[in-house]
């Protein structure tokens, strides 16, 4: 490895070290993405042991992302001045030693620390993956095909999570979702010893542990605000409360970096135009995805009666796709731009949004899987995302523009499985207040338990015997399915038009900024 001026760079590797560097980074992003998805398939089994509210089940998988979300800037920042490989390889200790955890965990509460440990391990880990591509190719249209292959290998753990998941569980608890991470995360930290080269910022500048404190509380805050406003409704006081507090915070932050000559996170890259609309690309792209992945997950199990081996397979479709489309994205914007190939896939993933809205008389599995199709090739567009935003930063900044594109990343699916998710809660809630409250033999608690969530209600319609009652739940979460098709559509519309408006015609991915 040498080094240029005050940043590093890797143009003594070898093609073959290089190539063997990203297969690694790849690999470790495929772990990440494949544990999402696969608690997305063993969450109705955790649901079934565990008995988790509905507030709980939310939160048992908005934690990871937020405690991601909140350390990801500090991590990257870490990594600049402490050695990126050597982040990354603690990152894949603790993400190994905590999926371990999981088997110490007999209550809710206890999969939630688990998961928020997991969280720490992920922001470890997710940044510098995409910040090491960037000092290890340093040729703008290989790295471009290098984050195709970076992305490609993200939505195969996609594909790949619901289908481990589902043979996991055919034999194993839901505890073997966490466990199956212990040995890919050896192989991991064998592979990078051996096989990543050390990089890191000769000249990062003062740590700044003032600006740090805001920019974990102001998104910690941010997202309970949200969520607090989809149970208690708008006029509660303590959400407002809360929102003005994230609000007040992340700007004190914001603020902070623009006034220091060494931020922790060097806001000004969001001057330029293409880099935010990469950002926003990842942001809308991770909405959908996120929270469309949980809630169909469920449909298919509760409503569908599949098993989880047969839910992972029928949500193959958004998968497959994104892994189709992800390697094949550069080189289709070198043919058609790429504002277009950006802007287009997150119009496609609003079309395939506003399919499932369509489906408003009988949701079918059909119209399901063309929304999956369609947003996976959305997701696939993620690819030149992630090239804007490399080729309009500096690679000094390569930290910097890491940290951002995966907190929108994770902020993004944070902000879908809060806003969506709440969404198909509340309509769920208000149509099962007629149906349970209707239902003969059902006391007080009961009723109230049938609306927190389809589980609680179909648990409740086994014991007393209640048919009817189980027969309106799964209608109701059904309607609830469909109704977020029209946010989510509507959500990634909005984002489709800033980006092809926010992107030059003409920009050229292979341009490179110094």
């Amino acid at each position: 490895m040498t080094r240029t001026g005050t940043h590093p760079t890797s143009v003594g590797l070898s093609r073959g070290r290089r190539w063997a560097s990203l297969t690694v980074l790849s690999l470790s992003m495929l772990v990440i993405v494949m544990d999402m998805t696969i608690l997305n398939v063993a969450l109705p089994e955790l649901a079934a042991d565990l008995r988790p509210s509905a507030d709980q089940q939310l939160w048992i998988v908005d934690v990871y992302s937020l405690v991601l979300a909140g350390l990801l800037v500090p991590a990257s920042a870490l990594a600049d001045r402490w050695g990126r490989k050597r982040l990354l390889l603690s990152g894949f200790v603790v993400f190994g030693a905590a999926s371990l955890l999981v088997l110490t965990a007999e209550s809710p509460e206890c999969v939630i620390a688990v998961r928020a440990l997991l969280g720490l391990g992920g922001a470890m880990i997710m940044p510098t993956t995409l910040s090491m591509i960037r000092s290890v190719f340093t040729d703008p249209r290989e790295r471009a095909t290098a984050l195709g292959v970076w992305a490609a290998t993200a939505s195969l753990g996609g594909a790949v999570g619901p289908i481990v998941g589902g043979l996991l569980l055919e034999v194993f608890s839901w505890h073997a979702a966490f466990l199956v991470n212990v040995p890919l995360m050896v192989l991991a930290l064998i592979s990078g010893l051996l096989l990543l080269p050390e990089a890191r910022d000769p000249a990062p500048g003062r740590w700044d542990v003032v600006a740090t404190v805001p920019a974990i509380a102001g998104m910690v805050t941010l997202v309970w605000s949200i969520k607090h406003f989809a149970k208690e409704g708008v006029a509660d006081p303590l959400a407002w409360a809360s929102l003005a507090g994230a609000a007040a915070l992340l700007t004190w932050f914001v603020l902070r970096c623009l006034h220091r000559p060494d931020p922790l996170l060097d806001v000004r890259l969001f001057a330029r135009a293409p880099f935010t609309a990469g950002a926003v690309g990842a942001l809308g792209s991770m909405f959908a995805m996120g929270a469309l992945l949980l809630l169909a997950a469920q449909w298919l199990q509760l409503v569908g009666g599949h098993s989880p081996l047969e839910t992972g397979i029928r949500i193959l479709p958004m998968a497959l796709a994104a892994v189709v489309i992800s390697p094949l994205a550069p080189a289709l914007a070198d043919r058609i731009g790429a504002r277009t190939v950006l802007a287009g896939g997150l119009a496609m993933s609003a079309i395939g949004f506003f399919v499932l809205y369509g489906a408003q008389e009988h949701l079918s599995y059909a119209a399901l899987a063309i929304t999956l199709t369609l947003l996976g090739v959305g997701t696939g567009s993620l690819a030149i995302a992630s090239a804007i935003i490399m080729s309009s930063t500096p690679q000094a900044k390569a930290g910097n523009a890491a940290a951002i594109e995966e907190t929108a990343y994770d902020l993004g699916n944070v902000l879908g499985v809060a806003i969506l998710g709440s969404v198909a809660s509340v309509f769920y809630r208000t149509r099962m207040a007629d149906g349970a409250a209707g239902s003969e033999g059902l006391d007080p608690d009961q009723v109230a338990s049938a609306g927190e969530s389809l589980g609680g209600a179909l648990s409740i319609a086994s014991q007393t015997g209640g048919e009817e009652l189980a027969v309106w739940a799964r209608q109701a979460f059904s309607e609830s399915l469909v109704q977020i098709g029209l946010y989510g559509g509507l959500v990634m519309l909005i984002a489709a038009v800033l980006v092809y408006f926010m992107v030059p015609r003409d920009l050229d991915l292979a341009e490179q900024h110094h």
